[in-house]
């Protein structure tokens, strides 16, 4: 069922996403070449008790292994749920995709981006600019009146149109009381597969994650870290947003640049 939320509602998640693009804000400047996926973690949870909120992540079991961390870093050829270490040092050339989420007074908040440390080639810089302009395609066909179908076709043809791969085992969702809620929101789109109509209220996590070579994965031994199966690099940007009657409110985006 798809839960519509009053306004009230929204601006308590409005407030949720702040904190979480603030949090986001602060780990690109700590995301350093030397510097590990653990260290990121550890500041990813201290910010998150200090404004008043709790980790989204830490403690989630949708499966058999619980996530134990606040934050995912995923780097390189890992498209999502990448796992902290302290074995995991940042070096010049990464990209690193920082997926957080933190629960405010009962809802949730989810967004995501992928960040170069120091110099990138310019493949991995292209990569990132393709997702991050798929993901703001999605969002600008997110309007009452559409359906869920004109956002996975707008994040999947900006996509393929620039010769890249849509990972279709993940999706974006519907984000509220619960981190995942309905509808799922997929980067593509095929008949037969669900699309209600998007209605004022609802509010939606969109993450396309697209991939420089095949779609295809594979999930590692630790449970959560999915990897590119040709080992080739992917990026992940998310944004949580209210549907409204004039049109998207990106409520995980501060008022600058992203």
């Amino acid at each position: 069922m798809i839960t519509l939320k009053r306004p009230t509602e929204i601006a308590l998640m409005r407030r949720a996403n702040q904190i979480v693009a603030e949090i986001l804000d602060d780990l690109v400047v700590a995301a350093k070449p030397g510097v590990t996926s653990l260290e990121l973690d550890r500041l990813a949870e201290e910010l998150t008790w200090k404004k008043g909120a709790r980790p989204a992540f830490k403690g989630y079991k949708p499966q058999a292994v619980e996530y134990r961390h606040s934050l995912c870093v995923s780097i390189n050829q890992e498209i999502v749920h990448g796992i902290p270490s302290s074995k995991r040092r940042l070096k010049e050339g990464d990209i690193v995709g920082l997926d957080f989420g933190v629960c405010y007074q009962g809802y949730f908040g989810d967004a995501a981006r992928t960040v170069a440390i120091g110099d990138v080639s310019d493949n991995a810089r292209r990569l990132m600019k393709v997702t991050r302009d798929a993901l703001y395609a999605g969002i600008d066909r997110a309007r009452v009146g559409n359906r869920i179908s004109d956002i996975a076709r707008a994040v999947q043809s900006t996509a393929e149109s620039a010769g890249y791969s849509v990972v279709t085992d993940f999706a974006g969702h519907g984000i509220g009381r619960k981190l995942h809620e309905e509808p799922q929101v997929p980067n593509y789109f095929r008949p037969g597969m669900p699309n209600p109509r998007l209605q004022e209220g609802m509010v939606l996590a969109i993450e396309p994650m697209i991939n420089e070579g095949v779609a295809e994965l594979e999930i590692l031994a630790d449970g959560w870290t999915a990897v590119t199966a040709d080992g080739k690099l992917s990026a992940h940007f998310e944004h949580s947003i209210a549907i409204t009657a004039i049109g998207p409110e990106i409520l995980s985006e501060l008022n600058h640049n992203v």
